[in-house]
């Protein structure tokens, strides 16, 4: 026999879920903190006095006293077993109804498949069984959706397990690009709350080029300080005048080396005039930067979270100015290698397109990510009467933000 208990403390709901498979940021205590214009319950749910399940629930008040609840990637519980599932989903359903929810809504941590991209993957038999036991439970199923758009939380992500040599698995033209980015004098560094704001401005950058709305620098200053240690901030910056003083000093040594190279010295006359051509072309390059721009300023940066021992990067923003510069291959493979040495097992860049042909998945795909398949979204509806309306309802709210 399940027993639950609501308001259970956040060292024993975060201490569960970290030692679980199912470990993910958004079911840490403190992701409610983050989410403050939800509501926030953490559910205990026992057997003989053990915890077995546990589900830190968002509820979002509606009109006349009503709520809609949801758990993000949970409930936390173990979903081979039928009767502790089966168990769970009641339980939900009689504290959804002393909220007066019209349904719960929730997205386990639950992996279909999993893949490299331009690979194939069956689906995961456990996964399916698991499924089969949350709808014989009376959870219902939204299905393998393939829009990021149709669900809440993206049921693709594109995710990079840590590894201490992980740059050589890149594919060649990334290794270029990272190198390319050094050449402009590109420097990742992690950052602390006092770059908050510096950070903020290149998110709103990329906001405007790209017609969304991300967050803002309150919002920044917010998460850093709820998650401390744990909130890594990577800002990718450049010093124009300093680099542009080396290329000039590189451009001296150049041409001293081609004054002082024999007309038969062929081959090396010929390399010598390829870099006197590259390192002019930076040189008018960057003296361009230089009188448009600060000497010091940083060009592009991504927040990330990490719970537990596993990581999700959740904003990044670039000048686009700046984007010859490469900076996110200076950042990403940073972020990656802060996490190896951290014991982060992964790091999830965030959500793709189910299809896998949108422009999010070409750029994460020159890190080699895998692309991970979740089971996707469930309701339990509570209020029998108005939940067909209440999903309904939903769901063309929904289509009309999308559009």
């Amino acid at each position: 026999m399940v027993t639950y208990k609501i308001g259970i403390s956040k060292t024993e709901h975060d201490e569960f879920v970290k030692a679980s498979k199912q470990t993910n940021l958004l079911q840490s205590s403190d992701w409610a903190q983050v989410k403050d214009n939800w509501g926030n319950e953490r559910l205990g749910f026992y057997q003989e006095g053990v915890l077995v399940a546990s589900a830190s629930v968002l509820i979002r008040p509606l009109l006349l006293g009503m709520t809609m609840l949801y758990i993000p990637r949970g409930p936390v519980m173990d979903y081979n077993d039928s009767a502790l599932v089966k168990e769970v989903i009641t339980a939900l359903k009689a504290y959804g109804k002393t909220k007066q929810a019209l349904f719960i809504k929730f997205d386990p941590a639950l992996l279909l498949k999993q893949y490299k991209i331009e690979q194939e993957a069956e689906e995961n038999t456990e996964t399916l069984a698991q499924l089969a036991h949350l709808q014989e439970a009376g959870a219902r199923w939204t299905g393998r959706t393939k829009a990021i758009a149709e669900s809440i939380q993206p049921r693709f992500q594109a995710n990079v397990y840590t590894d201490s040599n992980l740059t050589a698995t890149f594919p060649k033209h990334t290794k270029r690009l990272m190198k390319d980015a050094q050449k402009r004098g590109v420097e990742t560094s992690r950052g602390d709350i006092t770059d908050v704001k510096a950070f903020a401005d290149v998110v709103a950058l990329t906001e405007n080029r790209k017609g969304v709305a991300l967050r803002n620098e309150d919002y920044f200053k917010k998460m850093m300080t709820i998650y401390g240690d744990n909130a890594y901030l990577h800002l990718a910056k450049v010093n124009l005048s300093k680099r542009l003083q080396e290329y000039k000093e590189q451009l001296t040594q150049i041409q001293k080396d081609l004054s002082e190279t024999g007309e038969h010295q062929k081959k090396r006359l010929t390399k010598l005039k390829q870099q006197e051509a590259s390192v002019s072309k930076y040189i008018t390059e960057f003296e361009d930067y230089v009188s448009q721009y600060p000497d010091e300023l940083i060009i592009a940066g991504i927040l990330s979270v990490r719970f537990g021992n596993v990581m999700e990067m959740l904003y990044a923003g670039m000048n686009d100015a700046f984007k010859k510069f490469y900076p996110q291959y200076s950042l990403y493979p940073k972020v990656f290698e802060d996490a190896y040495n951290d014991g982060i097992i992964w790091a999830n860049m965030g959500g793709v397109e189910g299809s896998l042909d949108d422009g999010l998945t070409k750029f994460k795909a020159n890190f080699n990510p895998t692309i991970e398949e979740f089971i996707g979204e469930f309701n339990i509806p509570v209020n029998k009467w108005l939940y067909p309306l209440a999903n309904y309802a939903y769901e063309a709210r929904k289509k009309r933000n999308n559009h």
